[in-house]
């Protein structure tokens, strides 16, 4: 059974910056390695909204409100996509989640961005 474990996740003052990681334990590389992975977010009585995704040829969305801000990247060979955030807002604050191989979800990982 593959299961995405997310980490990276803490609390961080405005403006700061966190790197979140997603590993896809016990997944195959050629499935992986062909597969888009995304990261969503969960703020407190909101909606589950896309952040960013990349598509296994590396291209990449986000949106709106993290362009310029946030990256995405993914590493095959670790099995693993990451979501760098820079110059990070209150309203980032959310449960941060990975969603990839057409049907898995992360555990979330709490990003708080607070003074």
């Amino acid at each position: 059974q593959v299961q995405l474990v997310e980490s990276g996740g803490g609390l961080v003052q405005p403006g700061g910056s966190l790197r979140l990681s997603c590993r896809a334990q016990r997944s195959i590389l050629s499935v992986f390695s062909g597969s888009p992975m995304a990261w969503y977010r969960q703020a407190p009585g909101k909606e589950r909204e896309l952040v960013a995704q990349i598509s296994s040829g590396a291209s990449t969305v986000y949106t709106d409100s993290v362009k310029g801000r946030f990256t995405i990247s993914r590493d095959n060979g670790k099995r693993t996509a990451y979501l760098q955030m820079n110059s990070l807002k209150p309203e980032d604050t959310a449960v941060y989640y990975c969603y990839g191989l057409d049907r898995y979800w992360g555990q979330g990982t709490q990003v708080t961005v607070s003074s």
